[in-house]
């Protein structure tokens, strides 16, 4: 019964951190993005296009 339990615990605690990984993988992805819409608006005011 112990050993179910451990196994039990072990798997759902592999899920949650897989899952916690993808999250923010996807959330480096987005501000990544968010930078370079920054990062060129910024050159676009530079040239005087602003």
């Amino acid at each position: 019964m112990k050993r179910i339990v451990a196994l039990t615990l072990l798997s759902l605690f592999s899920v949650s951190m897989l899952s916690a990984c993808n999250t923010m993988a996807g959330a480096g992805k987005d501000i990544q993005k968010a930078g370079e819409k920054v990062e060129k608006k910024a050159e676009d005011c530079k040239d005087g296009r602003c």
